[in-house]
């Protein structure tokens, strides 16, 4: 696996791939889990070459504590993608891709950040959609992966790969889960282990919502949901919402199958997890 640091290196080394090879790109922040090297081995089935970049990305965070505290596992992260067979790890730092003072970019992300994540944290999906536009426009993928359990992200990724008339194909992959249920992220690091087993019920309430979600009207299963998740004192509920899969806004009758999602944001002793499930 070669490790490049800088874009201009990057660049260099891509300039030189074939027409005929299609590249797959797996975008990340570090920490990796089973869901990031699910995220690789996909690529891997479907690219000739995949390359896969680790970079804290400092517009995201509107929270500079949540920055600072957010897991870094780099000599794992190598070991976990030697062994994956990744073929290109990006690795850079913030100044080889944001100049001092840079302004985030504003986007036109059409309502789907109008609710859930858009509102809780404001300015958060105009730092990914920054950083998203520039890594695209350095790697140049054929096809980039990114992981379901940021479901309004990666349709927000979709809308504005169109809107900027990228020739990337995006694609989703399902959220690998622990035993319990509960998704796989990078900050699961940060659970003790009391809290991660708490944190089990997050899963086991939108499997609720799933299973139920032609037995009630939507406002009942919310309100029955609400009853679910409110029996674990230790989870602070952010949000809780069921909504169209298409526009990501809140709905109040269900679409046919695989249209609706259920969205839970819950932080525990300060770790905030989320997650979500389409039925």
């Amino acid at each position: 696996m070669k490790v490049l640091k800088t874009k201009k290196e990057l660049i260099s080394v891509l300039s030189k791939k074939t027409e005929e090879k299609t590249l797959g790109f797996v975008p990340t922040m570090g920490a990796l889990h089973k869901g990031h090297i699910a995220l690789i081995e996909k690529a891997k089935e479907n690219s000739d070459l995949v390359i896969c970049s680790i970079f804290v990305n400092p517009t995201q965070f509107n929270n500079l504590k949540d920055l600072k505290n957010y897991p870094q596992t780099i000599e794992n992260d190598f070991k976990q993608l030697i062994r994956a067979k990744c073929d290109i790890l990006y690795l850079p730092n913030v100044e080889d891709l944001y100049s001092e003072n840079e302004e985030v970019k504003q986007f036109d992300f059409g309502g789907l950040d109008n609710f859930m994540e858009g509102i809780s944290r404001k300015g958060h999906f105009n730092g990914v959609a920054t950083i998203v536009e520039k890594l695209f426009k350095i790697v140049n993928p054929d096809k980039a992966y990114f992981g379901q359990k940021d479901l309004q992200q990666l349709q927000i990724i979709k809308h504005i790969t169109k809107q900027l008339q990228l020739l990337i194909e995006i694609i989703g992959i399902p959220t690998i889960r622990e035993k319990s249920g509960l998704a796989m992220s990078s900050r699961n690091k940060l659970l003790s282990q009391t809290d991660f087993e708490k944190s089990a019920l997050i899963y086991k309430t939108l499997q609720f919502i799933k299973d139920n979600s032609r037995k009630f009207e939507i406002l009942e299963l919310k309100q029955y949901a609400l009853q679910k998740i409110s029996m674990q004192s230790s989870l602070n509920l952010d949000y809780l919402e069921i909504v169209s899969l298409e526009k990501m806004n809140p709905i109040d009758k269900l679409a046919e199958k695989n249209k609706n999602v259920a969205c839970i944001a819950a932080s525990i002793s300060g770790v905030r997890l989320i997650d979500n499930i389409i039925f």
